[in-house]
């Protein structure tokens, strides 16, 4: 990489569940692959009192564990663990960012780094506007004229309802730059969902195809297997509508639904994406219960498992009306998509874990062969798996070999597991990667969207 790429990544909350599970497998990824700068180092801070040595076997020990790596795969744990400093910090106390201010000053004169620096904001979500006030308090958001970068990288959620991700969009403005701020949907970094632009976009014979002519509806669907687990603290402020609808499904559903952008970067995309969101037809509340159902799991029995209701998880309040469970069906009032209904639903403790979007074709407007004939076929489908089996099935009607038409449905199937010599690389990889070479073209939020 560049020299104007090297950087130091800030992790607030280094301690926390994402940061083993999600961040340092992704850049250990990213450094196994020869795709970190020359010169970088990460900061972990958060309250639990650790030293440089103690963080670096911790986060060994996590790569390790999370990762699913194997043993040849584990040899550049130590040499990628050399990079990894620690700083005990409370993110509340505005005395604690001239100790970090302090200490980014010594790695970076220590590596050369030039004085680019990455905030990644892993923290409770009521820590998001405190941290970015500070941040300016202490100049750590743009102090050198230009001489060097700074960017911040918000996870979801992005604020409890508009008015609150409002206040959170200005309170970051107020200290970043726009083009500094990166508010991160990991469900755009994942591959199938990316691949939907190459899909619709590199393909001629799906334009013509991709409106209300030939669609007659679609679907977004993201179950899970499990229940909250540990994070019933977390889920029962939030529920399935603020944790899923509202930012990575509406994501997905931007991407199925965008027009073809002029050009393909940030600004162009987030244009044309925001379009959508505007398009979305108000459900007044008389409709809700036309549009829209929520649910909560019990107590049951799942493959012969005993199962916890949702109200006896921990840290769940037992009278709690979380959904765990919500579906909405929603209409873009454009051109392309007038009247195609968009079914968007998730939830917990469901049969299986599948996260899909299936664009369900129009039948033929005349039926050739007999009831009979067809009594197998259904209108064609194209399924985009976005996980676990990531891949696109395009679903036909062909005839049976044999005497007469027996119409029976079958699938062009693609797998990305069958490319076996390709690596799929994990969201958060893209995503961290993306962010130190300053593109924000697809995994990223429109400015403003909650």
């Amino acid at each position: 990489m560049a020299d104007n790429n090297n950087c130091i990544i800030v992790i607030f909350g280094a301690s926390g569940d994402l940061t083993k599970r999600k961040l340092m497998p992704a850049l250990y990824a990213l450094y196994r692959q020869k795709l970190l700068p020359d010169s970088f180092a990460i900061l972990g801070t958060s309250r639990s009192p650790y030293s440089d040595n103690a963080f670096r076997k911790k986060i060994r020990e996590d790569i390790v564990t999370y990762a699913g790596l194997k043993k040849s795969d584990q040899k550049l744990l130590e040499p990628f663990s050399k990079h990894l400093y620690y700083q005990a910090f409370d993110a509340t106390q505005l005395k604690h960012y001239d100790d970090l201010k302090n200490r980014l000053s010594d790695i970076d004169s220590k590596l050369k780094i030039g004085g680019n620096y990455i905030y990644y904001l892993s923290t409770s979500p009521s820590l998001y506007s405190s941290i970015a006030k500070n941040l300016g308090k202490k100049r750590l958001q743009n102090e050198d004229n230009g001489a060097s970068w700074k960017r911040i990288i918000i996870e979801k959620p992005f604020g409890r309802d508009l008015e609150s991700a409002q206040k959170l969009n200005a309170d970051l403005q107020r200290i970043f730059d726009e083009d500094q701020i990166y508010r991160i949907d990991h469900y755009l970094g994942k591959e199938t969902v990316q691949d939907i632009f190459a899909l619709r976009f590199s393909n001629g014979i799906f334009e013509p195809l991709w409106n209300r002519n030939y669609v007659d509806h679609v679907e977004i669907t993201a179950a899970e297997s499990i229940g909250v687990e540990n994070r019933g603290g977390y889920y029962d402020h939030y529920g399935a509508m603020r944790d899923m609808i509202q930012n990575h499904l509406l994501q997905v559903l931007g991407t199925i639904a965008i027009e073809p952008p002029s050009f393909f970067n940030a600004t162009s995309v987030r244009n044309e994406t925001v379009k959508v969101f505007q398009s979305i037809r108000p459900i007044k509340p008389e409709d809700v219960e036309k549009y829209a159902v929520q649910g909560q799991y019990i107590e049951s029995k799942i493959r012969g498992k005993k199962v916890l209701g949702y109200r006896q998880e921990k840290d769940v309040a037992p009278d709690s009306r979380t959904a765990t469970y919500a579906a909405v069906k929603l209409y873009i009032d454009n051109w392309r998509w007038g009247d195609v209904p968009f079914y968007i639903r998730t939830g917990k403790c469901l049969p299986t874990r599948v996260s899909e979007v299936v664009i369900h074709f129009k039948k033929t407007p005349h039926h050739l062969f007999s009831q009979a004939e067809l009594a197998h076929a259904t209108p064609n489908q194209l399924i985009i798996r976005i996980q676990p089996d990531e891949g696109i099935l395009l679903k036909l009607g062909m005839k049976k070999p044999g005497a007469g038409f027996d119409i029976k449905e079958v699938g062009m199937d693609f797998r990305y597991s069958e490319l076996t010599d390709a690596y799929i690389p994990e969201a958060y990889e893209r995503l961290i990667l993306d962010c130190i070479l300053g593109d924000a073209t697809t995994p990223w939020r429109p400015a403003g969207s909650s």
